[in-house]
């Protein structure tokens, strides 16, 4: 499952508006993850990192509205890492218990300056990871357990297909449907998610 370098536009475009509970629950459910770990390789603690969390998903609220979105002028990924990266270095500067000052972030200029480095970006795999989760999150609600499962077993697991179904209980031709149904789904929600249907 091959899975791009960019953001969907539309994505982008959807978060604008802020009552578009549906496209913000996209977002946060792709992209906070990403944040969160980023917090704790820096040496946070759970709770801090969850607090950065908050913090740039605020911060990007508070941006979005006037938020156009360039590729020319650089990732989008690079620009959320800036407001991550500044938001754990207000964390790392303030005294033990005392809370950040509201409004404090700063979205800075033109995507370009969060394009610095190659290393400073949140990590291609993480990104393929969160994007991964999110949609198993979605195809795991949207198929029968016994689907999912025989679709984690040989995908994940690598349990082979004739044990696959005797641990189900089904046939070997239906652990294979299942993994392609599942497996199918789970690239045409990661293609919506990169802006590659």
């Amino acid at each position: 499952m091959s899975i791009t370098k960019t953001t969907r536009p539309s994505l982008l475009l959807r978060v604008r508006d802020l009552a578009d509970t549906a496209a913000w629950g996209e977002f946060v459910e792709i992209y906070a993850p990403l944040i969160h770990r980023y917090a704790l390789r820096r040496g946070l603690q759970a709770a801090d990192a969850a607090d950065i969390v908050q913090d740039v998903l605020r911060e990007f609220a508070r941006c979005v509205p006037r938020f156009d979105y360039d590729p020319d002028a650089g990732r989008f990924r690079g620009w959320l890492h800036t407001l991550t990266r500044r938001a754990v270095a207000r964390q790392a500067r303030q005294p033990a218990g005392r809370p950040l000052p509201a409004g404090t972030g700063e979205a800075g200029g033109p995507l370009e300056t969060a394009e610095a480095s190659a290393e400073q970006a949140f990590d291609e795999a993480e990104y393929q990871r969160a994007v991964f989760e999110w949609a198993a999150r979605q195809v795991q609600s949207e198929v029968q357990p016994h689907t999912w499962t025989a679709f984690w077993l040989t995908a994940v697991d690598q349990v082979g297909p004739a044990e696959a179904a005797r641990r189900l209980g089904i046939t070997v031709g239906s652990v294979y449907v299942s993994k392609n149904r599942v497996l199918r789904r789970l690239q045409a929600l990661v293609a919506q998610v990169d802006g590659t249907d």
